[in-house]
């Protein structure tokens, strides 16, 4: 039997919960559509004149961006955190898991997000929903399962 070569973005999971809380409290955003983890760091130079000529680079801070839609549902439990998160000011624990949580191998960064962006869309053939941009304001851990 062939083992598998990737993971397909179906079997991801978005984890939600009250700041601090442990993976094993969160609980899974069934209500999510598209979801996008951007990892970036800023930049150092740190060329020399011994580099050959060659221009240096040290990498500094890390940032983490999720982005994702949720259909526009009030009374979902997640959409009302993620909301009240969003109106408040406050901080939602988030875990952008790329498998289940119960699957050997399964990471992804876990922390607190500040919700940065809570646009609703209204397109005419679809669903209202809304777009979701969350910026990681505590690092918690690198979660690997």
């Amino acid at each position: 039997m062939a083992t598998q070569a990737f993971i397909l973005g179906k079997d991801a999971k978005l984890y939600y919960g009250a700041e601090e809380a442990a993976l094993g409290a969160m609980n899974v955003i069934g209500n999510v559509r598209d979801v996008k983890v951007s990892l970036s760091a800023d930049e150092a130079d740190v060329t020399t004149r011994e580099n050959g000529g060659w221009k240096g680079t040290a990498a500094t801070l890390r940032e983490c961006t999720i982005e994702f839609d949720m259909l526009w549902k009030p009374a979902d439990p997640a959409f009302a955190a993620i909301r009240t998160a969003f109106l408040t000011s406050g901080l939602v624990e988030l875990a952008a898991l790329d498998q289940d949580r119960s699957v050997s191998g399964a990471q992804r960064p876990k922390g607190s997000f500040s919700i940065t962006s809570f646009n609703r869309d209204e397109s005419l053939t679809e669903g209202i929903k809304t777009n979701v941009t969350a910026k990681l304001s505590v690092f918690d851990e690198w979660v690997e399962v």
